[in-house]
Parts: structure tokens; sequence; C-alpha cells
């Protein structure tokens, strides 16, 4: 009898700024059960980590990085420019660069994809060709906090307004089998303060939770993060972060286990 062929595995990376710190967790789980990914994709922070993570910064040295850095002392990147959104992104793409050492999406160890958004079509933009750092940083363009970014003829933004978990780039990418992390499950508000950031930061939390649910629908296993009602500027209780990432990883363990063909 001819031996079951293992699937190409593909991960998944969705966006959710701070939270996104807990797809180290997920990787570490992954890797510690030798649950091979054959390819990756990422939209806004899963774009950071997959594409760090692609070019062989190791998840212990992403640990490491996320534990060391002060976070309070990062707001040095912050560079103003309030005509296209309040930051102008140059510090923060030389951040990027500090980790990603400006490779090519053709350098990379495992293919990797980062996602964006065009502004003028409002469609998808799957970015996996040329250099690096302009495409992370154009996947996490946040409207209102980062300026977009042009590229290819193209007005990009945060590629969580498009494709919040990427699965369908990591099936392009020639995965038959997708493991999507999932960090927009919502938290519903107890109390709702009448101001205008709580209203806008909801409203947008509920759009993104249901594009998230649209996108997961065609993963194989999808990983649900939750990490608490937390700012998506707090990266200060990374730690945290991480641990829920594998807490949630070692849940979905033995049915991914199964399904791949994988004993013990």
């Amino acid at each position: 009898m001819a031996e079951k062929r293992q699937p190409k595995i593909g991960l998944a990376l969705g966006g959710g700024a701070s939270r996104g710190l807990a797809h180290i967790g997920v990787i570490k789980i992954l890797e510690e059960n030798n649950i091979p990914i054959h390819c990756i994709a990422g939209t806004s922070i899963g774009a950071i980590i997959g594409g760090c993570y692609a070019t062989g910064l190791s998840v212990q040295k992403m640990e490491e990085i996320t534990l060391a850095v002060n976070w309070r002392s990062l707001f040095v990147l912050i560079d103003p420019r309030l005509k296209q959104g309040l930051l102008g992104g140059k510090k923060i793409r030389a951040f990027i660069e500090t980790y990603v050492g400006g490779k090519r999406f053709e350098d990379c160890k495992i293919p990797f994809a980062a996602i964006a958004t065009d502004l003028k079509t409002g469609e998808a933009v799957i970015l996996k060709e040329g250099e690096m750092t302009q495409s992370i940083r154009a996947s996490i363009s946040l409207p209102l906090v980062f300026q977009p970014v042009a590229m290819g003829g193209r007005t990009l933004i945060d590629g969580g307004l498009s494709m919040p978990v990427p699965v369908r780039a990591v099936k392009d990418m020639g995965a038959d089998f997708v493991i999507a992390a999932n960090l927009y499950e919502y938290q519903y508000a107890k109390k709702l303060a009448p101001n205008w950031y709580d209203i806008s930061n909801s409203s947008l939390s509920i759009l993104h939770h249901h594009l998230a649910l649209y996108d997961v629908s065609g993963a194989d296993v999808v990983i649900n993060i939750n990490v608490g009602k937390d700012s998506w500027y707090r990266f200060d209780n990374g730690y945290d972060k991480i641990i829920t990432g594998e807490e949630e990883t070692r849940k979905i363990l033995p049915q991914l286990r199964e399904m791949i063909g994988l004993s013990g």
C-alpha cells in the first residue's frame, strides 16, 4: 500500500496589532510538535511575525526580542505627519528593516506573502515579490495612524481591511492544508463609553470580526486566540500574549495531528 502523502501546510497569520504577538506562541508550539510549515501569509502584525520567521529569524529570537525591548521607548519611532496619517512611517520601516535584514521575498527560507489593501479599489493585494520591508510596512498601514504606501502604481493601506486572516493567500501559494491564526474574536463591550474613540474602535472591531469569520471559513484548522480586550498599541505585555498563543495552539494539536496524519 502506498504511503499517505503528507499535505503541504500553509500558515495564515491574521492581523490584530499588539495582539499579534500571540503568533509567536502559535509558531513555537507548531515547531515543538514537528508540524511543518511550508508557506506563510501574514496580514498587518501577522506580516511582521511571519516575515521575520520566513527569513530565518528563530521563534526563540523573536520571543527574546519581544521580552527584551522596552516598548514604551518605541515612542521614538513616532515621526508625526498629519497630511495622510499620524505617523510618516520612516522610523517604523527602519525598525522592521532591523529584523528583516534587507531581504527580498525570494530570499525567504519559507515562501512568504504579505497582505495589503488597495485604497482606490478596495481589493486585497498579495505581495510576494521584491523587497520585503516596504511590503510589510504597507501591510501594517492602519488608516489615520500610518501614511499609506505607494507601490507599483497603487496606494496601499492595512491588509486587515480586505483580508484580515489570509487563508486565500496561503492557498494561492500552493498549500493544500491551511492553519489559520485568528485574533479577531470580538470582545463585546459590557459598558461602552460614549466617546468617539470607543465607538469607532468597537465599530472597526466588529467589521474585522465578521471579515475574519469569512476568511477562516476556508481554513482546515482555526486557532481562535482571545487575548482579552486590549488596546491595539499595548505591546508591553507581550509575554502574556505569547503564552495565550501557545495555550490555544495546544488545544487544537490532537485534531491537527490526526488531520495531517502525524502519529503520537
